[in-house]
């Protein structure tokens, strides 16, 4: 495994940073010695670099069971292998669940790491792993989380026109099942402020109301009088700014959100669904999941760089929610959760495909970990029914499509349980500094925090095997 805390010559240590950015005493740019530090690595920089222009991050939140989706164990005793069998995908040697029927039939597009590790099994804190790619901090305080990968693109300030630079797609459906997904680390801008927090959608998109009200300009309200409006907020907003950086970005945030309101019917009309044919939505699914996944394509489409989809608070109170799924597991992989991952996951290959758009855009399909090896075993507070499976960091296994990934492809391997890895394992932060290499982030790209010292963004290492 490789050493998380190490820095090779490619990298600078904080260190480092400390030591050149006291160098400007003596008339030497920290800023300058960074940029012959960037013209040095240029010339070895892959053609994979940058190719995605965009991504969709599919985060399943729950922990999907990896060897029941991804990684079937066929060979394994039936407590471990459990009810369903392998099938065969368009990629020779490759299998995955039976399950999982659209996405077979596009493996050749796919890139599966199936050997995927990290030492947390807490929910809401595991987030923070596949989210930022760093270990949670010991405090659940936002701002000294680390940025999602989102936050750091809009910091870097990628994205075009009026639409935000970082949305999150987080349906709340009618229910009493507990948002855990609200809860959960790393889903916001850290230590980067709130000005790189995403725009968050909790709207259904399914519902035929759907809207983003803070987005619609009502009838009542005219242009002129919303230039009066954003007059006077603006100069509270700049006195507001000498107290603190936080009422900066507020007025900043302001500033898009009346410049989306008064922008092209094009931008403002992303949030429209209904401009898209009624056969584009069955494909999707007409649900929660899938029409969240079609409303992200169409903000990458306009230039919006990254999109995360939560999956959304259902199931059943206490038995099996989101993919947490302790009791029912089979019950639930087959009929609540895999076929509508399977549907939307595909519809959105063969759209980006046919659009001219897969290859620069980055898509992720991932939760925060797996489940445990046996069915029933215990691994956490919350236990195992008898047809149910724990939370698991152990192993479990993230897929990768579109953006400079290489299709067709599996990296790393689990043991015979699917309880750890067998064959180069992946963590967290190798999985985020690859997918920062394919958007373009350098290994030294810095950002300030919110107390002005510079932080680097991705200290992993990039798995270059990933690469096509």
């Amino acid at each position: 495994m490789r050493n998380q805390n190490s820095h090779t010559d490619k990298t600078w240590s904080r260190r480092e940073l400390i030591r050149a950015g006291a160098l400007g005493l003596f008339g030497l740019s920290f800023p300058g010695l960074l940029s012959g530090r960037a013209a040095h690595l240029r010339a070895a920089k892959p053609a994979s670099f940058g190719r995605a222009k965009s991504c969709i991050l599919l985060f399943m939140w729950g922990g999907p069971a990896h060897q029941d989706t991804w990684d079937m164990k066929a060979d394994a005793p039936a407590e471990i292998r459990g009810e369903f069998q392998p099938i065969p995908t368009n990629v020779p040697g490759i299998h995955i669940c039976e399950h999982f029927p659209r996405l077979a039939r596009r493996a050749d597009q796919l890139c599966l790491v199936r050997s995927m590790t990290h030492d947390n099994g807490d929910h809401t804190v595991a987030t923070h792993y596949l989210l930022t790619g760093e270990p949670p901090p010991r405090t659940t305080e936002k701002r000294e989380q680390w940025p999602h990968l989102g936050a750091v693109l809009s910091a870097m300030g990628r994205g075009k026109g009026a639409l935000p630079p970082f949305v999150s797609m987080r349906p709340k459906l009618p229910n009493d099942v507990p948002r855990f997904v609200e809860q959960s680390q790393g889903q916001f801008a850290g230590w980067l402020g709130p000005l790189h927090d995403p725009l968050t959608i909790d709207a259904d998109p399914s519902l035929p109301d759907y809207r983003i009200g803070e987005l619609t300009l009502q009838p009542e309200l005219s242009v002129q009088r919303l230039d009066v409006r954003r007059d006077l907020l603006s100069n509270l907003d700049r006195r507001l700014d000498r107290l603190s950086p936080q009422f900066a970005a507020l007025d900043q945030n302001h500033q898009r959100a009346f410049e989306l309101l008064t922008s092209a019917a094009a931008e403002r009309g992303a949030f429209n669904l209904n401009e898209e044919p009624a056969a584009v939505r069955e494909r999707y699914g007409l649900n929660p999941h899938g029409q969240s996944v079609l409303q992200a394509r169409r903000l990458v489409e306009r230039g919006v760089p990254l999109v995360t989809v939560f999956w959304p608070n259902d199931g059943v109170k206490n038995v099996s929610v989101y993919w947490d799924t302790h009791s029912k597991n089979f019950i639930d992989l087959k009929t609540r959760l895999m076929p509508v991952a399977d549907q939307a996951f595909a519809a959105l290959l063969d759209d980006l495909q046919e659009r001219g758009m897969l290859d620069e855009t980055l898509v992720i399909w991932t939760g925060e970990f797996g489940r445990t090896p046996r069915v029933g075993q215990r691994s956490s507070d919350a236990g195992a029914g008898r047809d149910g499976r724990d939370h698991w960091g152990g192993c479990f296994t993230s897929v990768l499509a579109g953006g400079g990934v290489k299709g067709g492809f599996v990296y790393g391997k689990s043991d015979a349980q699917a309880a750890f890895p067998a064959e180069n394992p992946v963590t967290p932060r190798d999985l985020i500094a690859s997918v920062y290499h394919l958007l373009g982030v350098p290994e030294q790209q810095v950002l300030t925090d919110l107390s002005g010292r510079p932080q680097f963004v991705r200290p992993g290492n990039a798995i270059s095997e990933l690469f096509a």
